[in-house]
């Protein structure tokens, strides 16, 4: 039995990505769409593990385990032929068992059937030599919008207490080390994949769907945050497909090798208690009866995206309102929500996705040296985390909730959609962000179609 406590280091950064819908199902939809042969569990006595183990045909011995009190990784005993689904129903009903999850695979952001970079996938007339330049990379449109420049002016990531760069951790499919855009850019990571300290991207052009959208979100970081360091981790394989187990032990593992930001561009449209308690303990403001996760106590602020369903669906983690926890949604460049972009309504001031970034048509780094355009909110997502990071980095003594807090108040977005609804929201802006204002102006347009 091995313990993330124990097991893993911790450095935590969300980056935004999303799942290629055409890899998985969506879970309830008549599949169970989790790793077959586990279960996890958290008991309400822990002396019980034998007993329940033996009563629900589990090995009696976790494979790992994770949190106080721990949740528990349980295989199943070569002859238990049912589903993790079917058995995750049938264990809610003994009273031993406080809570029970399934190894969820991670689902698409989108809608069934529709490519997870909203129609613009490298085949799609959005390839690898778009953009195909550091200039075109250097000088696109986004930096301006969010007043980079003038934030530039004041940090562009090095720590004012003690010089040190701060660190974002980029959860996704890998990066493309030998890239330009990173020469001295990265510290080590990890591939929670192939379980190795060789994060690189996995994958063939066209054939892959996932390929390069680890290389494009940590550029973009690159670019917002020019001076902190990048911590890839590779959480999704070739088809970009993950598991909540891998996510859970790599955010454990990023924050214990000093990461201040995570950055995740994936999701779930079914919400994880694991990683929900998980995401509670960055901060130093635990809700009563969340279970504990010292490791990463006050170290972290997580940044994810929204999803890019088009409708109010929340996807997870971003659709949990946690403190140290922001989720992202996307704005174009004309300062309209982005028609792809998941937005929650303003349902009596919730704010769920309490901020946007651009994330249309965004040049970044891609696998080879190269350059290309990819819209989503994965795009928006590390434009997010790059302003927390430089927040950080002129402010380190923030909180986690602080930095967010911070991070989400720019431009003010509150207005009547007129197919979508009251939306409340601010787009990110770094300068407001790095210096502290309280008003930085807003938007009247931003619902217009």
């Amino acid at each position: 039995m091995r313990s993330f406590t124990t097991g893993f280091w911790l450095i935590v950064v969300l980056g935004l990505f999303w799942i290629s819908p055409g890899t998985v199902s969506v879970f309830g939809q008549g599949a169970c769409d989790a790793v077959p042969g586990e279960i996890l569990i958290n008991l309400v006595n822990e002396a019980d593990l034998a007993a329940v183990a033996a009563t629900w045909e589990l090995e009696p011995t976790p494979i790992e385990r994770v949190g106080l009190p721990p949740t528990n990784r349980m295989a199943f005993l070569s002859g238990n032929t049912q589903t993790p689904c079917a058995l995750q129903i049938s264990m809610r009903g003994d009273a031993r068992i406080a809570r029970v999850e399934v190894n969820r695979i991670l689902s698409s952001v989108e809608n069934p059937g529709l490519p997870w970079t909203l129609g613009q996938s490298w085949a799609i007339g959005q390839s690898w030599a778009i953009g195909g330049s550091s200039k075109s990379y250097g000088r696109q449109w986004f930096p301006w919008t969010v007043r980079l420049p003038q934030a530039h002016q004041i940090t562009k990531g090095i720590r004012v207490d003690n010089g040190q760069p701060v660190v974002v951790a980029v959860l996704d499919t890998g990066i493309d080390a030998t890239h330009p855009a990173f020469a001295g850019r990265l510290v080590p990571g990890y591939d929670f994949v192939g379980g190795d300290d060789d994060p690189s991207e996995k994958g063939i052009l066209r054939i892959n769907p996932a390929y390069g959208h680890g290389t494009h979100v940590a550029g973009i970081v690159a670019l917002t945050a020019p001076d902190v360091k990048i911590m890839p981790i590779r959480v999704l394989d070739a088809n970009g497909e993950g598991e909540l187990w891998r996510v859970t032990a790599a955010i454990i593992w990023a924050a214990n090798h000093g990461a201040n930001v995570i950055n995740i561009s994936f999701g779930y449209n079914v919400e994880p208690e694991l990683l929900k308690n998980l995401l509670h303990n960055c901060d130093n403001n635990i809700p009563a009866g969340t279970q504990l996760f010292p490791e990463l106590l006050a170290k972290v602020v997580v940044v994810s995206g929204a999803g890019n369903s088009g409708n109010a669906n929340l996807i997870f983690p971003a659709g949990n309102r946690i403190d140290p926890q922001l989720g992202v949604g996307a704005s174009t460049k004309y300062e309209h929500l982005a028609s792809f972009t998941t937005m929650s309504l303003d349902n009596g001031g919730s704010r769920i996705i309490r901020a946007v970034a651009p994330g249309e048509g965004i040049i970044s780094a891609l696998p080879g040296g190269r350059y290309g355009f990819w819209s989503g909110t994965s795009m928006a997502a590390p434009i997010a985390a790059g302003v927390a990071a430089l927040v950080k980095a002129r402010f380190p003594a923030l909180t986690p909730h602080l930095i967010v807090e911070q991070v989400e108040n720019g431009v003010k977005w509150d207005c009547v959609h007129p197919t979508r609804g009251p939306i409340k929201t601010a787009r990110v802006d770094a300068f407001c962000a790095v210096t502290g204002a309280v008003d930085c102006g807003e938007n009247l347009s931003a619902c217009d179609p």
